[in-house]
């Protein structure tokens, strides 16, 4: 693979595209500024290592951060980092030749994390697991020496809601990936500055901005069966009926423990009534819900 070219929105495009692209960068900084308010992802002075992985999303990630940064009230810090697992085939050349374009501050970790998966797991069978939590381990002590307050992941709002749905059909929890979290380790906060982000609108933005995408065939990019079975119901529901994809998204932000089940969360046991009309309280017989729910406001 040859070394991309410097990028912006306008290159290659015509008058309309260009115009199309700044309108879709304009919604996914905004999208991608509005998350990162909501749940106070990045603060003053933060150091946020943006993992790198060569694929569209996380391209995105780096370059909106780089571009809010500069705008943002507040300063902080930006390290782009990619693992090197040592997968036959990687093109070692390209994420150092583009974030040398781009003038970003970058680290390469070379870990041969490829060998020991492919030692300890019979062929044939699903190494993600296992190279996760490698892959994990090593960025969570590569933050620590680089000094970076922030890990920022390139997941967006399809990846969380796919999570959500994999949990609920085949694990019975309640449960996806937070935009905001500490790490098993306890160490290090991990943020998803792209949770609202749609991935289609993604795609579109890798290829106007034509990002050097390396392609996802090495060991590690295996697609569970499972989670490749609900992004195509996803995707169904995106072509059919969009609004259901960003309600069931936007409930995962208004939960109500009092009508679940789950006694851990709500004090089911010691609950009587008050002998007080609430005026806002629950009624024995709800009206269906007709949500009139748009996607999250400006």
């Amino acid at each position: 693979m040859t070394a991309p070219e410097p990028i912006t929105i306008h290159r290659r495009l015509s008058s309309k595209q260009a115009v199309d692209g700044n309108k879709l960068q304009k919604r996914l900084l905004r999208e991608t500024g509005k998350a990162i308010a909501d749940y106070r992802m990045i603060e003053h002075g933060d150091k946020v290592m943006v993992c790198l992985s060569g694929g569209k999303d996380s391209y995105a990630l780096l370059d909106l951060l780089m571009t809010l940064r500069l705008r943002a009230p507040i300063s902080f810090e930006l390290i782009a980092v990619n693992l090197d697992q040592k997968q036959p085939g990687f093109p070692q050349e390209v994420l150092p030749n583009y974030l040398k374009q781009l003038a970003v501050p970058f680290h390469i970790e070379q870990q041969d994390t490829y060998s020991i998966v492919k030692r300890l797991i019979p062929e044939g069978k699903t190494t993600c697991s296992l190279c996760s939590r490698l892959r994990r381990g090593i960025l969570y002590r590569v933050a620590s020496e680089l000094g970076a307050t922030k890990i920022a992941l390139g997941h967006h709002r399809d990846d969380i809601l796919a999570t959500f749905f994999l949990n609920l059909f085949y694990a019975a929890r309640l449960k996806a990936m937070p935009p905001k979290l500490v790490s098993d380790d306890g160490q290090h906060t991990v943020i998803r500055p792209l949770a609202y982000v749609a991935e289609a609108d993604l795609i579109r933005y890798a290829q106007i901005k034509s990002f050097p995408i390396i392609p996802c065939n090495l060991c590690g990019s295996q697609e569970n069966l499972k989670r490749r079975e609900v992004a195509q119901m996803l995707r169904q529901w995106e072509r059919d009926q969009p609004q259901r994809v960003w309600n069931a998204f936007k409930a995962l932000a208004t939960v109500v423990p009092s009508h679940l089940m789950d006694r851990n969360l709500f004090d089911f046991e010691s609950l009587k009534p008050s002998g007080q009309p609430d005026a806002d309280g629950d009624k024995a017989f709800d009206s269906e819900p007709l949500a009139a729910i748009t996607q999250f406001d400006d």
